[in-house]
């Protein structure tokens, strides 16, 4: 049966953890949108030699689930290289090397979008291959993204539970420790939900208004 008097009670240990899940989602996302690019851009590299292994190593990391690579960072890393690090610390940087893989992918899709003939004026008006990129390529490539970058986020911010398994004390693993406590997970876990779902649809209907804002801009683009 459901206890609103326990479910009141347990409710501000809850929140309390917010700020811990948000940062790791934060921290998280930042690392995978900083490593997302090069990757991206080793990807598109005509040397076989670097594109070959960053293409190997990203589908490694693809194919592989997050809940691994996290105790790799974890328990192997200590043992093998004698790297330490926190769980908190760890999980920032295991959900940011990951996602970064999917991340890649899309700036990926947002520079094979732009227009040959752009490239072609690139080089007919002799422009470098660093003004190239940073003056045209970058600046077209990277706003189309924003909106399918913000689904990636809201995508991480539902993973963070994952960090639970390395000690991480986010929401579920509150949840779980407050329902062992008492013995009532119904009140706990159903609390959790309901706070993932208030912080996450806000989240998801902004970036539904950025997406159609971003084709608004790119009708009028192409009107003009």
């Amino acid at each position: 049966m459901w206890d609103w008097q326990y479910a009141k009670s347990i409710l501000p240990k809850l929140l309390e953890v917010i700020p811990t899940t948000l940062a790791a989602t934060f921290a998280g996302f930042i690392i995978a949108c900083l490593l997302g690019l090069p990757i991206a851009l080793a990807k598109r590299s005509s040397s076989k030699w670097i594109s070959f292994p960053v293409i190997a190593v990203t589908e490694f990391i693809r194919s592989t689930p997050l809940l691994i690579q996290l105790f790799v960072l974890v328990f192997v890393l200590p043992q093998s290289l004698g790297i330490i690090l926190s769980p908190f610390l760890a999980g920032i940087l295991g959900m940011g090397i990951h996602y970064s893989t999917y991340l890649s992918e899309v700036y990926r899709s947002g520079i094979d979008a732009i227009p040959k003939g752009q490239w072609e004026a690139s080089i007919a008006l002799n422009f470098s291959k660093t003004r190239t990129w940073t003056r045209i390529v970058l600046p077209q490539s990277i706003p189309p993204t924003i909106p399918v970058m913000g689904n990636y986020l809201i995508v991480m911010f539902k993973e963070t539970p994952t960090l639970s398994a390395i000690t991480v004390v986010e929401l579920l693993m509150t949840a779980k420790v407050v329902g062992s406590a008492s013995f009532k997970y119904v009140e706990a876990f159903t609390l959790v939900g309901v706070i993932f779902f208030l912080l996450s649809y806000p989240s998801a209907l902004l970036v539904r208004a950025l997406e159609r804002r971003m084709k608004r801009r790119e009708r009028r683009g192409l009107a003009r």
